[in-house]
């Protein structure tokens, strides 16, 4: 018998046998559709998350207060950055375009009979062009705001929504920390950063969030949540660092360990990458088991075939059949089986990514490489665990095989 001939015979065989084919293929289908799934949801987690990072900007620099072992052992953020670090930066460091300043904190926004808890920031009028944000509703507050102190909030979105609904904001006072506040402007929503949701916060003068609402506590000036710097290009990014670091070293007269930490969107995306890689591996590998538990499936029907046609190999052994002949017919069905069943395990992986995809913020990321891989082991388990069957049915002695008629 040639190729073509085994390949009819096989394609019979399965035919004759639908209802017991489908449930081979099943385990075939759900593991390729599992690997492919998983992998095109990991993949687009990651570029969601590398877009969400790249959106404040690749030149953008956090410089927080403590070093890594200080931030790992101590609940409580250090205060080793003060407001004149800040200006500092920006007057002394030649790579730096723009700096602002963050302090924050939580604290009781009250507006009418209503009450809800957010974060309250402390920033410079250079927030605006530092964090890339743009003012949906009024102004943003001034650097005569900021020197008078003047009691005007901005408010995120968000927060905008929940104390005011659909009226307009802009004019109306709310009271954060028994203080009274103006709003004067709203925030285009736009998300978090670093853990801080900034649709949902409050956004008010530096200054003033030291004088009416936390206090200044720092002997050596105006404590700090952190200082946000943004470089004059990408190119300029590492030097940038370089200078900060040496500048608030010779600042704060330090001799060993930093006191402060600079962290870069090369270096968040770096690590986005290397976490998300390593989750889309590990959903993949136990996606990948179902493709295992699917050969299994496919051995044990092939086995179990061999045993029900016994008769019929002996009979094609006696009239001039070689092992090869079974081995081949055998092999082919398994390899039918798993083939078919990675490609429509293929569809269903697929078609689950594009309904993820429409369905939630995550981009629908169908990786080639992913689909080639997944269908090609599933075709490579159908050999592989066709083998065992087709060599047991291609050693059949047919004088036993005629005898068990």
């Amino acid at each position: 018998m040639n190729l073509l001939e085994s390949m009819q015979m096989a394609g019979k065989t399965l035919l004759s046998n639908k209802l017991r084919t489908a449930l081979t293929m099943l385990g075939i289908v759900i593991g390729n559709a599992s690997v492919i799934a998983m992998i095109g949801i990991g993949e687009g987690g990651q570029r969601f998350v590398q877009q969400q990072l790249e959106s404040l900007g690749p030149n953008v620099l956090f410089i927080i207060p403590g070093n890594q072992a200080t931030q790992r052992i101590s609940r409580e953020v250090p205060k080793t950055l003060v407001y004149e670090d800040a200006n500092a930066i920006a007057t002394q460091v030649p790579t730096i375009a723009d700096v602002t300043a963050e302090l924050n904190s939580r604290q009781v926004v009250t507006y009418s009979n209503r009450n809800t808890d957010v974060n309250i920031i402390g920033t410079t009028p250079n927030f605006l062009i530092v964090r890339d944000f743009e003012v949906a509703q009024g102004r943003f507050f001034g650097d005569v705001d900021m020197k008078r102190s003047n009691q005007v909030a901005v408010l995120g979105g968000k927060l905008a929504n929940r104390l005011f609904g659909n009226s307009n904001p802009v004019g109306q006072q709310l009271r954060i920390k028994n203080a009274s506040f103006q709003v004067i402007g709203v925030l285009e929503t736009k998300g978090s950063s670093l853990g801080v949701d900034y649709d949902d916060a409050a956004l008010i003068p530096v200054f003033t969030m030291a004088n009416r609402i936390v206090g200044r506590t720092s002997p050596y000036g105006l404590e700090l949540s952190y200082i946000v710097a943004s470089a004059n290009n990408a190119d300029s990014v590492d030097a940038a660092v370089f200078q900060i670091t040496n500048l608030l070293r010779q600042r704060h007269k330090l001799v060993g360990e930093d006191d402060f930490t600079i962290r870069t969107q090369k270096d968040a995306l770096q690590t986005v990458g290397q976490i998300s890689g390593a989750l889309t591996i590990m959903l993949a590998a136990i996606a990948g088991i179902s493709l295992f538990v699917g050969g299994i499936g496919i051995m044990n029907i092939m086995l179990v075939s061999v045993t029900e046609r016994t008769q019929e190999i002996g009979l094609r052994k006696a009239i001039g059949a070689t092992e090869q002949d079974i081995l081949l017919q055998f092999i082919i069905e398994s390899v039918i089986v798993s083939a078919i069943g990675g490609l429509v395990g293929t569809a269903v992986g697929v078609s689950g990514i594009m309904l993820v995809g429409a369905i939630t913020p995550l981009e629908a990321a169908i990786s080639p490489v992913a689909i080639m891989t997944a269908v090609g082991v599933s075709g490579g388990i159908g050999l592989f665990f066709g083998v065992v069957p087709a060599r047991r049915a291609a050693k059949l002695d047919p004088i036993v095989a005629l005898r068990s008629v």
